[in-house]
């Protein structure tokens, strides 16, 4: 793993690790880097993409977590040239195995890290690519991108928590829709439907992820991590476990430094600094 400054236009050569982490001011910054393969996921990149998610969402030092591709692409999902070789039986991974082995404990990790995270899609998000964009709790995207399912295309079902995040972007029946009848979905539309936050140019990108993954950073992440960890909690369990989940969430963020520190700010007409803790 290669710890450097993520650069869509650098060339790839530069660097060969598929994945890269650069962490800076409490925001760990994942890139995608296979611009060759348009990062398409090989076993190389899925494995090492998993250990990187588990590493920052255990780091305290982590406060928020940006996900991004290098060169055209977001990330098109499954590298069907290695999937094929699978099929034949010359590769080492099924497709069932790894759904289990990658795909479930990447994007576990990226839906329930107790901390935020940001999908930079700065070119075509397909098939899983587009379920990891899903996974974020922000998606900022180049109005030049856009999002497939892809999986109905190549007859498969679909993977990487579609059936569940896609619902509760779009509501079910545009989800409905989107998985059996895969199309580019635009930025513009994505916008209007629910599946971007903010739709920028390419140029504006670094500057506008950069100024939510800040502000995100510099926040209460105990308190960001557990409203996060709730919402996802209530969307699956009635309101009476809701309720529970949301006391055990209101213990935890009470008793932090970050807590006490906003209500001192807060009597003493002042901007409280959070530590994340």
């Amino acid at each position: 793993m290669t710890t450097s400054r993520p650069d869509p236009a650098a060339d790839p050569a530069a660097d060969p690790d598929p994945v890269l982490l650069h962490v800076e001011d409490a925001v760990a910054t994942i890139t995608l880097n296979r611009p060759e393969a348009m990062n398409g996921l090989d076993v190389a990149t899925k494995e090492l993409l998993r250990d990187t998610v588990h590493r920052v969402a255990t780091d305290p030092e982590v406060r928020c977590v940006v996900l991004t591709g290098s060169g055209r692409a977001f990330c098109v999902g499954q590298d069907l040239k290695e999937h094929l070789a699978g099929l034949k039986g010359e590769a080492d991974v099924p497709l069932s195995e790894t759904v289990t082995m990658h795909y479930n404990p990447i994007v576990l990790a990226l839906a329930t890290m107790p901390k935020p995270v940001i999908a930079a899609v700065n070119g075509v998000a397909a098939g899983a690519g587009a379920s990891l964009a899903f996974a974020a709790d922000f998606r900022i995207v180049v109005d030049t991108a856009g999002f497939n399912t892809s999986f109905a295309g190549v007859a498969l079902s679909c993977d990487t928590g579609a059936s569940w995040t896609l619902p509760r972007l779009v509501g079910r029946a545009k989800a409905m829709e989107l998985l059996y009848f895969p199309r580019t979905v635009t930025a513009q539309e994505a916008l209007e439907l629910g599946l971007a936050t903010q739709v920028v140019s390419a140029e504006e990108l670094p500057q506008a992820v950069g100024e939510l993954a800040a502000r995100l950073a510099a926040g209460p992440t105990v308190a960001l991590g557990s409203i996060r960890q709730a919402v996802a909690h209530a969307a699956a369990h009635p309101l009476e476990e809701s309720l529970a989940f949301e006391a055990e969430k209101m213990a935890l963020t009470g008793g932090t430094d970050d807590h006490l520190a906003a209500v001192d700010a807060f009597m003493s007409k002042q901007k409280p600094v959070f530590r994340g803790r």
